[in-house]
């Protein structure tokens, strides 16, 4: 049976930063989902599993042959389906038989089904295509779906998928889900796409701390989570508490103490007891007074070490909202009109043609279709990025266009440089207050947008977007969850469901665009 364990392993990478330390786990057949915030480790754990990482102390042993999907499939300039398939030697040698050239030891070699199995590989993965198509040829989409049909060709016994839908439409994440519906060997896939997850028979989370596994799916893993949070909250409660019950107790003493103090102080002015007595008494006094003191502060540290950690816990769990200026947008307002628009990369073959659209505040549609439709091509072409061949587009109102890259943000400023520069007429406690709400408090928000990782530059860019004095009437989103942890999801999803402007969003994860409140789809194709 296929298998992975890991035992007490231990990894610090090339910094000297450790991510994992005495971690035990184990994966067995089934499907589990791998999840936890960017940067925790997700990727560094399965280049471990698969040995291009040696493992800084600790053991991993693997039961059966592993196939992998990287997070990028970056093909060479003359690389083909068959080159990803490992299959041009196989495929020359069938047509050399098949034309006669071939020896007998050669044919006698020959896999006659090879081409039969490729075309049941890639038709799996809904992939029109055939072994010579260039792989620089295809879309972002189109390439991660060959990858996978490579990889299921190969059929290994455990295969480690890393964000396998990113930049899939809805037709490959299908193609995906149905692929690991009837995977029979083990699968350990890494996702922030919660329908795929919600197929999956275990989640396993990682954490600084180590890693946690829960039976069930995603939906399952939220409700224990939910459950956790709870527990945690009555553990607050409860601290707090006792808190509030160690501070009373430790000036209850000093009180009595203090009232002690002063009756002594009152008899020794009376006289009538040896000087020697009394300063028995008063030496007794203070260490008494000394002992209870230093007992009830004891007592109120250690219960506000317990609270400071469920107060940590809590603000872990909680789920991220915000509240935000409104952005004055009138209803009924048309925030952007396109007539007759046509534009694309080549002249001779625009993918746009002709398209015509209202966008009335406030909004919030979808672009959606097929991969290499034009999605992304007709955004430019909405915002003025990309010069149309012909047509007009007008733009009702102010506009922040948050793509891929984030490219409003200067890589070379810090967070806080770039929001001053995008929203002067905020003062700079507006600007600390924005950024702590977006998760950037204090130092954190003195980073180089440069030194981010993705999920932070679009959070980031959000709070640099959504935060001024003014929001703009209109925010148009290019897949704006790839590369997200789901943590970064659901902050981008809280930020968009408190802004009150008009949305324009290239997403194909179903579930952000409901919970972002998208109430109407333009399909492209």
């Amino acid at each position: 049976m296929p298998s992975v364990t890991l035992s007490r392993l231990t990894y610090s990478g090339p910094s000297g930063q450790t991510l994992f330390s005495n971690l035990d786990l184990s994966f067995g057949t089934g499907r589990t989902g791998l999840v936890g915030r960017n940067g925790v480790g997700k990727t560094t754990l399965l280049r471990l599993i698969t040995g291009e990482l040696a493992p800084t102390a600790g053991t991993i042993s693997v039961s059966g042959r592993i196939g992998v999907l990287r997070q990028q499939v970056q093909p060479g300039p003359a690389e083909t389906i068959a080159d990803l398939f490992d299959l041009r030697a196989g495929l020359a040698l069938l047509e050399r038989a098949t034309a006669g050239r071939a020896t007998a030891d050669e044919i006698a070699e020959a896999d006659w089904t090879l081409e039969s199995r490729l075309d049941a590989a890639l038709d799996a993965l809904a992939l029109d295509v055939g072994p010579e198509t260039l792989l620089m040829s295809l879309s972002g989409g189109q390439r991660t779906r060959a990858a996978l049909a490579a990889l299921v060709f190969g059929a290994p016994d455990l295969i480690l998928l890393d964000e396998p839908t990113n930049n899939l439409d809805a037709e490959g994440r299908e193609a995906v889900t149905q692929l690991l519906a009837g995977w029979r060997g083990a699968a350990i896939v890494i996702s922030h796409d919660r329908d795929l997850l919600d197929t999956m028979d275990a989640i396993v989370e990682l954490t600084g701390l180590g890693a946690t596994s829960y039976g069930g799916n995603w939906s399952q893993y939220r409700e224990r989570k939910a459950l956790e949070l709870a527990a945690v909250q009555h553990d607050f409660n409860i601290a707090e508490r006792q808190v509030r019950d160690a501070e009373r107790a430790a000036q209850e003493a000093r009180e009595r103490q203090a009232r002690r103090d002063a009756g002594g102080r009152r008899k020794a002015a009376k006289g009538g007891a040896p000087k020697i007595l009394l300063g028995g008494l008063k030496r007794r006094a203070e260490e008494t007074a000394g002992g209870l003191n230093r007992l009830a502060e004891k007592q109120a540290d250690t219960a506000q070490v317990q609270a400071a950690e469920a107060r940590a816990k809590i603000e872990v769990l909680t789920p991220f909202a915000l509240k935000l200026a409104p952005s004055g947008l009138p209803t009924g307002k048309v925030v952007l009109r396109a007539s007759d628009l046509t534009g694309g990369y080549d002249p001779e073959h625009p993918l746009i043609d002709k398209f015509s659209f209202d966008l009335i505040g406030p909004e919030r549609v979808a672009i959606s279709g097929p991969n290499g439709v034009g999605k992304t091509t007709l955004l430019k072409l909405l915002t003025g990025v990309l010069e149309p061949l012909a047509g007009d587009v007008q733009i009702g109102g102010p506009m922040a266009l948050l793509d891929q890259q984030v490219g409003l943000l200067d890589r070379d400023q810090s967070i806080v440089d770039n929001f001053r520069r995008l929203n002067p007429q905020s003062s700079i406690n507006d600007c600390r207050s924005v950024l702590a709400a977006f998760k950037f408090r204090n130092d954190a928000a003195l980073q180089t947008v440069g030194t981010l990782s993705g999920g932070e530059m679009l959070r980031a860019g959000l709070a640099c977007v959504l935060g001024g004095k003014t929001p703009p009437m209109l925010v148009v989103l290019d897949e704006p969850t790839n590369h997200l942890d789901i943590e970064a999801v659901e902050v981008v999803e809280a930020g968009l469901r408190a802004y009150d402007g008009a949305l324009l969003v290239i997403s194909h994860d179903r579930t952000f665009l409901d919970n972002i409140g998208v109430t109407r789809d333009v399909r492209l194709g």
